[in-house]
């Protein structure tokens, strides 16, 4: 009898495997760090191969621990680190170069050439993206154009390109014997080449981009009933299971919140802050410099499009008052520090170390701390810190919000920082909605497992999901409309004090 879900969440730095039962609880999880590859300065590589070893053993170790058999897991899902891009041979399974990381810089040049006719904008209308060096497109015209014999093959129909769900799931479901080459489409809307309405590859930004059209993926659904394979009786599964689940991690996380409808929203914060608005069925374009993307598609029915956006430096802010000023011994003290002191003493901090990203878009700007003045002590700092992720969330928000032509009702929260009470009071109080925290914590893998569970009937539908969501905490605004104001005017008039510092020739 199938009794659980398997998901495998593949991240940045780690792989972990985690089991979930009909009510969405874990049953078991085991996790596998891999190594990070800094060939050069902004170069940033993962080795495919040791991602999929770390893969066999997290799943491996889940099953063991748990005393589980491959009968009664009654699909896979998986969830993965967006963007990173790899090529290999279909025929002997080897990648022809080590996978370029999302956060790898190495194709500013190509992008910056591209951008010559028709501005970073030049594909936004039908991808939804600008011309960046994150995005899979510029990584894979990159393999193309410098890894010896990689663009013979690719156009002898040798190689073959994908993401990391493409990469697992064509390892788990048979490798170079049956493995099925596909892509879902939350992670093909991070491409830069699939065209968001039409759900398919765009053959004229693959002509200006050079690549092959046979080397790509099928573009499939997040939860497809057509499963697109099954594990292997001498896999890390040790059973055929249906493997027909897939989305990028923040959207998965977007579906595992159960953000089902428009004006749903769920933001994680970590060392940066990630925030998903559920749109609707038509892709919304921004004018904050927002990315519209695809949410999900769930089997036949039409795709759920979002809005996205990212605070850069959220904890990574607590990092550094630690680090780089030795304010505090470890992150953890941070809200015990902010809760010395009533209020931000008039002190704001605009973490904008590397320029300001939307609504902005300011590269020449830098970060400040203002209205310092006698009175202002180490509380007063370290409350500034926090109130910062909360002031720049609100920002992105309020640019999707206005995008979008919807109404926020809520926030549901995940991630690290969700567990600082003073932060998540302060952001409730900020946007003037409830911030919601799930009681189950692993909300991207939670998102693969249902995304592979909806497709083989395991969970009904998205009534059956809404059920099994547990709130946690709930953090109610508390603070009146004109301190609010008084409060988001002040930071808004410390944001226009980082505009232009840094003076070009």
């Amino acid at each position: 009898m199938h009794e659980f879900v398997a998901a495998i969440d593949q991240g940045t730095t780690s792989t972990r495997c985690i089991l979930f039962d009909r009510a969405g609880r874990i049953i078991s999880q085991a996790w596998r760090e891999h190594q990070q590859i800094f060939p050069r300065a902004g170069w940033v590589e993962h080795d495919p191969l040791e991602i999929w070893e770390r893969t066999e053993q997290a799943v491996e170790q889940a099953l063991a621990q748990a005393s589980i058999s491959p009968e009664q897991i009654a699909a896979v899902g998986v969830a993965n680190q967006r963007e990173t891009t790899l090529a290999w041979d279909r025929d002997t399974g080897k990648p022809y170069y080590n996978a370029l990381v999302w956060r790898d810089r190495r194709t500013d040049p190509i992008c910056q050439e591209l951008a010559v006719r028709g501005g970073q904008d030049r594909f936004r209308t039908r991808v939804g993206l600008p011309l960046a060096s994150s995005f899979s497109g510029p990584k894979l015209k990159w393999l193309l154009d410098n890894v010896p014999g990689l663009r013979q093959a690719a156009n002898a129909g040798t190689a073959i390109f994908g993401t990391m769900d493409t990469w697992l799931i064509w390892n788990l479901t048979g490798g170079v014997s049956r493995g099925a080459h596909v892509t879902d489409v939350t992670n093909a809307s991070r491409t830069m080449l699939m065209d968001l309405r039409a759900l398919d590859w765009d053959e004229e930004i693959l002509e200006i981009f050079g690549i092959p059209r046979p080397m790509l993926p099928l573009i499939v659904p997040s939860s497809d009933p057509n499963t697109w394979g099954t594990t292997l009786r001498n896999g890390p599964f040790a059973g055929m299971i249906p493997v027909c689940g897939a989305l990028g991690d923040q959207q998965a996380a977007l579906l595992g919140q159960a953000c089902f409808n428009p004006g749903e929203a769920r933001a994680a914060y970590g060392a940066a802050c990630s925030l998903l608005l559920h749109t609707g069925g038509d892709p919304v374009p921004s004018g904050g410099g927002l990315l519209t993307t695809v949410g999900y598609r769930l089997g036949h029915a039409d795709p759920v499009y979002a809005l996205e956006g990212a605070v850069p430096i959220a904890g990574a802010l607590v990092q550094w008052l630690r680090d780089n000023l030795g304010l505090i011994a470890s992150a953890a003290e941070v809200e015990a520090l902010a809760d010395t002191v009533a209020d931000n003493g008039g002190v704001y901090f605009v973490p904008a170390f590397s320029g300001l990203h939307a609504p902005y878009l300011q590269p020449d700007a830098r970060g400040v701390i203002v209205g310092l003045t006698r009175y202002a002590n180490r509380g007063h700092l370290a409350r500034a810190a926090l109130e910062a992720t909360a002031y720049q969330t609100r920002e992105l928000l309020a640019a999707m919000l206005e995008d979008a032509g919807i109404t926020l009702t809520a926030l549901k929260v995940d991630g690290g920082m969700v567990h600082n009470d003073l932060l998540m009071q302060f952001q409730a109080d900020l946007l003037g909605v409830p911030v919601i925290r799930p009681r189950v914590a692993e909300t991207t893998a939670l998102g693969a497992a249902y995304a592979a569970g909806l497709a083989v009937g395991f969970w009904q539908d998205l009534n059956e999901l809404r059920q099994n969501w547990r709130e946690d905490k709930r953090w109610i605004p508390q603070m009146d409309a004109d301190r609010r104001h008084r409060l988001y005017a002040g930071w808004k008039k410390a944001v226009t004090r980082t505009f232009d510092w840094v003076e070009r020739p």
